[in-house]
């Protein structure tokens, strides 16, 4: 007979599939994967594309690489056995390799710990529940209240962004994005049923984002927080924000207690992010639908297709605010999910500037925004719908950017993301559809790359999608991208370009939704089903303009395990990388390799950060440099001369885990409960990372 306990959280854990426990899957996108895929639109489909690539390029290659392999066995070897800390410890030699990247690869591994190569050390920078004010109260995780909360670190830390102190060389920034809670992990005895008041309210301080200053040794790199610093700030739930753009004060953003449309209290749901050039912070709102109820009251068609298109289904919603403040109640307040699905901006540097919320960018599942400048000084921001069958965007600022850090033109900066262009993807195969079998078979051009195009959504209050005002495209979006035939892609997370080459590079987790039921079937854009491992892709703009309207692109990585004749490196010999599975985010080094964070591996072990060189006879040579506990995300990261941050998410978030039945003893060791948290790796010497 199941207890009173086990019957209250049946609902919220859903059967699913994939490397995520379920329990992450309720906690933090409601389960996205167990509902219908929201885009049922006749578009194509990017994974097609990229399957049939790999199928070509593996049979180019297969009569070549063994006598590759059989060639460069005296040099590289697979790893052996892992050594304590989970780095390989046997005589492999994977050679020096680009510079930045010259360390011995971490083998995979299920260890409750942070594991790191041989020669570098790892330290805590700060967890849940660490304050950031010098009056805050210890975490007390008996007696968290929504006051305490408010001034210490959020809970489920994902973006993280590393910054110069402006008033020492000694000190640093550290910006943190705070995207969901795990209550059942956070409170004991906590009824998904019945929440308290203080439990939700709690909730939403740990929700958001989180600013502090931070001491560096300048012997070790160790870095602590610098409580009560200027700097040091949270932003929750309940923290105003102002709405700018061509959408602000639309009739779609008005509320009861906002009947001007220009202000919203909080951001949800908060995943990557991006570090503009003028110094201030991107992030994006991701799976805020989980949090509204009652989607399932509307009646009018077009109100509930607009729902639908962006997840929001059902009654109650599985945390319940809606209890405890009706804006969270689509039948109360049917505008209020409008209000959230976008990119927001907050000044580090600057606590009293009201964070924005920027519509011109659009609003969807966003993951993040990654900028870079055009020749004559405007700002280009490229962006993901995290969602399966979802777009690619970027926006094309009207602006340029002024130099300097006066006041002048810090205030003109932080307008340029009000002005603009949208624009959304769409991709191109070249081969006959006569061709595609369905297999991912080799279609007789023999080639590996492909073409697109960037189509026009909006600039300003003119709208270029047919039947769409401007204002409904910044909006529905994703409706706009169905109606001017955007390509299908498998989860568009992380977009981001290389500083030293420009060259955009794009993280597709996964989809496992490929070729099944009234998904789409196979045709050049789909030749293989069931995408569970997920890809990284290549753009290049057209002359190396961002503001092109034409791209070229190319496959990277298609991930999984090396022994899968359906994977690919790059090129590089497969036995001689680690395996990889569901790419997240991306980032890059000083030196331009990039380096991936993984979430929900599909092979079976934790997950983990992987560098890659870009460049050279090592293009596509994975190696693995570190893995976070088990349950847990690699989020983050943070790529320095001689610091590697990661934001460990969600540790023990495995099912059957509880605050009474914890299934990770990290970061705080027996008899603690887990808590997500902040981790610094710096080479023993404090020398430069992978030199």
């Amino acid at each position: 007979m199941q207890s009173p306990s086990d019957r209250r959280r049946l609902p919220l854990f859903a059967p699913h599939e994939g490397g995520r426990s379920a329990m992450t899957c309720a906690y933090r996108c409601g389960n996205a994967c167990s509902h219908p895929v929201p885009n049922t639109s006749q578009n194509p489909y990017l994974g097609d594309l990229i399957a049939q690539a790999v199928s070509r390029r593996s049979l180019l290659r297969s009569g070549v690489v063994a006598s590759v392999a059989a060639g460069a066995a005296g040099v590289f070897a697979a790893p052996a056995a892992a050594g304590e800390n989970g780095a390989d410890t046997a005589s492999a030699n994977w050679g020096r390799g680009p510079r930045g990247l010259d360390f011995e690869p971490v083998e995979p591994n299920q260890a409750d710990q942070v594991s790191i190569p041989d020669g570098y050390e790892q330290h805590v920078v700060i967890a849940w529940g660490d304050p950031i004010f010098e009056d805050v109260p210890e975490f007390d995780p008996e007696h968290q209240t929504p006051e305490s909360q408010a001034g210490q670190f959020g809970y489920n830390n994902d973006y993280a962004a590393l910054l110069e102190h402006p008033d020492s060389r000694r000190r640093k920034v550290l910006v943190a994005n705070h995207e969901y809670t795990s209550e059942s992990m956070m409170f004991p005895a906590y009824d998904e049923v019945a929440p308290t008041r203080d439990q939700v309210e709690t909730a939403w301080a740990a929700h958001g984002m989180t600013v502090v200053a931070l001491d560096e040794d300048r012997r070790s790199g160790e870095l602590t927080v610098r409580l009560g610093d200027d700097l040091n700030r949270r932003v929750t739930v309940t923290t105003p924000f102002t709405v700018t753009g061509p959408a602000a004060g639309s009739d779609l953003l008005k509320t009861t207690a906002d009947p001007d449309g220009e202000t919203v209290l909080g951001t949800l749901n908060n995943c990557a992010g991006g570090t503009t050039p003028w110094g201030t912070i991107l992030s994006g709102e991701e799976n805020f639908n989980q949090y509204f109820a009652n989607a399932g009251t509307v009646t009018d068609p077009d109100a509930k297709a607009r729902l639908a298109r962006y997840g929001l289904s059902g009654a109650a919603s599985a945390r319940k605010w809606e209890q405890f403040d009706p804006r969270f109640d689509i039948a109360q307040e049917p505008n209020e999910p409008n209000r959230f699905g976008w990119i927001v901006e907050i000044d580090p540097y600057d606590p009293d500037w009201a964070p924005r919320k920027r519509t011109a960018l659009g609003r969807f599942k966003h993951e993040g925004a990654d900028t870079r400048l055009t020749r004559d000084g405007r700002v280009v921001a490229y962006m993901g719908d995290d969602e399966r069958f979802d777009y690619m965007y970027k926006f094309v600022s009207d602006k340029k950017m002024k130099t300097g850090n006066s006041r002048r033109a810090r205030e003109h900066n932080r307008t340029l993301l009000d002005e603009g262009t949208l624009y959304v993807a769409k991709f191109t195969g070249d081969s006959p559809a006569s061709e595609i079998d369905g297999t991912g078979a080799l279609p007789s051009d023999g080639k590996f790359d492909g073409s697109g195009e960037w189509i026009k959504l909006a600039s300003g209050d003119k709208s270029f999608v047919d039947g769409m005002t401007a204002e409904e495209v910044y909006v529905f979006t994703r409706q706009a991208g169905d109606m001017v035939g955007a390509t299908k892609m498998d989860r568009p997370e992380d977009v981001q370009p290389n500083p030293k080459t420009g060259k955009v590079y794009v993280a597709l987790t996964n989809n496992t939704a490929r070729g099944t039921g009234t998904n789409a079937k196979a045709d050049e854009a789909n030749p293989r089903s069931s995408n569970k491992h997920g890809q990284v892709l290549e753009l290049t703009e057209r002359h190396d303009d961002p503001t092109a309207l034409k791209f070229s692109w190319n496959l990277l990585l298609v991930c999984g395990d090396p022994e899968d004749p359906s994977t690919y490196f790059g090129g590089f010999p497969k036995d001689q990388v680690s395996p990889i599975s569901c790419p997240d985010n991306v980032a890059f080094d000083p030196y331009g390799n990039l380096w991936i964070s993984t979430d929900g591996n599909a092979l079976g072990t934790n997950d983990g950060l992987f560098a890659v060189p870009l460049e050279g006879s090592h293009r596509g040579q994975v190696k693995q440099f570190l893995t976070v506990p088990r349950g847990a995300e690699t989020c983050g990261p943070v790529v320095q001369e001689k610091h590697v941050l990661v934001a460990a998410q969600h540790p023990g978030e495995i099912d059957g885990a509880s605050y009474e039945n914890p299934l990770s003893e990290w970061p705080d060791g027996p008899g603690r409960i887990p808590r997500p948290a902040v981790i610094n790796v710096t080479r023993e010497d404090f020398g430069r990372i992978g030199c």
